[in-house]
């Protein structure tokens, strides 16, 4: 088995891990780089390997950061089967096709404001490469090895953190591998803990949160004090929020806060046509999550979801208080910024940033207090107050991925850790290393390593 590490080292972003075994290769993930310019550049350019020559690809969830490249995949020759939960597979179209949308209406208003480098500008990609590459997924069962090839098997284990999203344990021949995925967190509050791992060979260990401990205390408090304060002083609450999984998570916090009386009945605006079909994807797959349907079916009953463009427009243009929960989650796109450009320079207003934000992104420039933000080649003066809440983020902390560990009955053989900035990928191979005594490495761009 030889690993080609083509994405998420040395970044948290572009997960592409390239396996090749004695004449079948596969992708574990197909990822977008995200964050700053130097790695968004890696999208355009050619992928260090033929798209044509790869034979599967196993997703591990939704989240563009790992399956966001599969259009262009498709795009550039890969006609192989794309393998993933069910729930993997419903998200995936949804946030494939909200991206090609984007995509396509920011190459649109570039062209017709000229702001960009590029005459004319062209999209990443298109809605039609999105339907293209859709008809190459599978879906197979959760926890249920399922044999892809010869002497190939995978089993996909609940892995927390979003709706449908896996671990993955790859068996060739005599030997296995797994790739932690997205850890969850083991008290999230819409999916169940995930699920341990026992034994693998070879470990391939995400990193996010490799630095960093959650807050211990509960956010809810702060959320409460936030939102009575913004609306006591007349202000707007901007939350830029995923579409799937942080949006439902925030409504159902909301809920929460106002049915304990801890806050009072402000109007809640979800602007995002895709959080509305999300939590239909939600509904479906109820089973998967940790909590009622029918107290989430409340918390969405308690919010407008904001459909058409023009009523977005009069949504932006409206400053009684209000939470505006939009896309994106990391402030690069969608309709958060719209309501940036009228409401951030205003002291009044809060922007809540409820999550992790990738390093080189809007919302990472916002949590470290940059006090101008650039929107549409413009550069908005950011006068409204900014927190970030950590607690509402997907990943598991540091504590918690090596608490996932001590779950193996023997130490993986090897040990590679990716999908994390350099200062947190080091840290967890440190702990790792002092507190399990594995044989562990991080992994550089583009690095081989044969087992």
């Amino acid at each position: 088995m030889k690993i080609t590490f083509t994405g998420a080292a040395d970044t948290v972003t572009g997960s592409r891990h390239l396996l090749d075994l004695g004449g079948y290769r596969l992708l574990l993930d197909c990822g977008l780089f995200q964050g700053y310019k130097t790695l968004r550049l890696r999208n355009w350019a050619e992928p260090p390997f033929d798209p044509r020559s790869i034979d599967a690809v196993i997703l591990s969830h939704a989240h563009l950061d790992h399956c966001g490249y599969l259009p262009l995949l498709y795009k550039r020759g890969f006609r192989g089967e794309v393998f993933c939960t069910q729930a993997t597979r419903d998200l995936a179209e949804l946030m494939l096709l909200d991206s090609a949308r984007l995509l396509e209406e920011e190459a649109h208003h570039a062209n017709q404001h000229g702001y960009s480098q590029h005459s004319p500008a062209e999209p990443l990609y298109t809605v039609q490469d999105v339907q293209h590459c859709m008809q190459c997924f599978k879906p197979i069962a959760s926890l249920q090895a399922a044999d892809i090839a010869k002497n190939v098997s995978v089993e996909l284990s609940p892995a927390g953190h979003l709706l449908g999203a896996s671990s993955v344990i790859l068996r060739h021949r005599r030997l296995s591998l797994a790739f932690s995925g997205d850890l969850g967190r083991p008290n999230d509050l819409l999916m169940p803990a995930p699920r341990p791992i026992s034994q693998a060979d070879v470990l391939l260990l995400e990193s996010t949160y490799g630095n960093r401990q959650h807050a211990k205390k509960d956010v809810m408090p702060q959320l409460a004090s936030i939102i009575t304060r913004t609306t006591v002083r007349g202000g707007v609450i901007m939350m830029p929020s995923f579409a799937v999984g942080r949006a439902q998570a925030l409504l159902l916090a909301i809920h929460r806060l106002k049915e304990s009386g801890q806050i009072g009945d402000i109007p809640v605006f979800v602007d995002s046509p895709m959080a509305s079909r999300a939590t239909a994807i939600y509904r479906k797959h109820h089973k998967l999550m940790r909590m009622p349907m029918a107290e989430i079916k409340a918390a969405c009953d308690g919010a407008r979801f904001i459909a058409s463009p023009e009523q977005s427009r009069r949504l932006s243009q409206s400053h009684y208080p209000c939470i505006i929960i939009a896309g994106s989650g990391m402030v690069t796109g969608g309709r958060i910024l719209h309501h940036l450009k009228v409401h951030a320079p205003n002291p009044a207003n809060h922007i809540v940033l409820p999550g992790f934000q990738v390093p080189g992104t809007r919302g990472a420039k916002l949590a470290a207090g940059e006090r101008s933000v650039r929107i549409h080649g413009q550069d908005i003066p950011l006068r409204a107050k900014v927190t970030q809440l950590d607690a509402f983020s997907g990943h598991a902390d540091a504590d918690e991925i090596m608490q996932w560990l001590t779950h193996f009955h023997v130490p993986p053989t090897d040990t590679f850790i990716v999908h994390g900035e350099r200062e947190a990928a080091d840290a967890m191979r440190l702990r790792i290393k002092s507190e399990l005594d594995w044989k562990v490495q991080t992994v550089e761009h583009l690095q081989e390593v044969v087992i």
